[in-house]
């Protein structure tokens, strides 16, 4: 009885340290200022792992345009947000997703801070992936 109760204890436990791995981890950080910009983060190690991506707002409002992934394989595809695009401080765009089976390389990211220019003077955001590892 007492060793079943342990084995269950340890499975229980093993799936919620499996869940854990699975979170939105910081890929990059940029500072936006008040033009149209664009960013091109590589991609590195273990960041090409992930199925999905975000961007969120630390600082000041920005005006999110596109993002476009490139992958592995050559190809890219063109990502652009739902609704206006605009995220403000501490709010993320919805979750967009990287297509199955192919390894992405590179992203873009194209936006611009929007605002009162004398407070914040720039707009600072997070790319958050979501890894599958």
């Amino acid at each position: 009885m007492k060793y079943t109760l342990l084995i269950i204890a340890l499975f229980i436990g093993s799936l919620q340290l499996s869940a854990q791995s699975k979170e939105w981890k910081v890929i990059a950080k940029k500072d936006v200022t008040y033009k149209h910009e664009e960013d091109k983060i590589t991609l590195r190690g273990g960041e090409k792992e992930l199925s999905k991506f975000k961007i969120k707002c630390t600082q000041g409002t920005l005006k999110f345009k596109q993002a476009i992934i490139f992958y592995k394989d050559g190809t890219e595809e063109t990502k652009r947000p739902k609704g206006t695009g605009v995220i403000s401080k501490g709010m993320s765009s919805f979750a967009f997703n990287i297509s199955k089976n192919k390894t992405p390389n590179k992203i873009q990211l194209a936006y611009e801070a929007i605002g009162n220019m004398v407070l914040t003077k720039r707009a600072k955001v997070e790319l958050l992936g979501y890894l599958t590892n």
